[in-house]
């Protein structure tokens, strides 16, 4: 079974929203997310990043590239063949649908192959 992981800053918005819209549509990958900044995710009970993550997932989406760089600032390059940078601006609230709409788009090629 693949393993996606999601990652923005806070786990709030972005990536959380692509955990759980994406669950309930296609059960046959699994879905993780988190956040780069950890004194956000700590005062908002989000997921912070952890190696965990990145070794269990096959593939690594960030919104942004600065989500790319904090990963490899924390973790090193090892992750960096993983990741994938999806280019969606914080501009959504969790569940969006226009979220979803772009999520949905970026991400048709890695659920139809």
């Amino acid at each position: 079974m693949k393993k996606y992981l999601f990652i923005c800053s806070a786990n709030k918005d972005r990536s959380r929203t692509a955990e759980d819209y994406f669950s309930t549509i296609y059960n046959q990958f699994r879905f993780d997310s988190g956040g780069t900044n950890q004194k956000i995710c700590n005062q908002l009970g989000t997921t912070f990043v952890y190696r965990e993550q990145l070794e269990d997932a096959d593939k690594v989406f960030v919104m942004e590239s600065k989500h790319k760089k904090a990963i490899e600032s924390l973790f090193g390059s090892v992750y960096s063949k993983k990741i994938k940078i999806l280019h969606i601006k914080d501009i959504y609230n969790y569940g969006d649908k226009q979220l979803k709409d772009v999520l949905t788009k970026k991400m048709e090629n890695y659920f139809n192959s």
